[in-house]
């Protein structure tokens, strides 16, 4: 059971690690993403390779 409860509290973590992500990279002023090489978009994809190594 403990390694289950361990297991759910990694993933939700990684969850809100992800949405947050997400979020700031969603929020980056227009200019900002495009200097960084961020298209509109690319806030998921980015955000999943970085909290999960995808």
């Amino acid at each position: 059971m403990t390694h289950a409860m361990t297991t759910l509290r990694d993933r939700l973590q990684k969850h809100v690690a992800y949405r947050r992500t997400a979020k700031e990279l969603r929020s980056l002023p227009h200019g900002t993403a495009l200097d960084l090489g961020i298209r509109q978009g690319d806030a998921d994809k980015i955000a999943a390779r970085a909290v999960y190594g995808a």
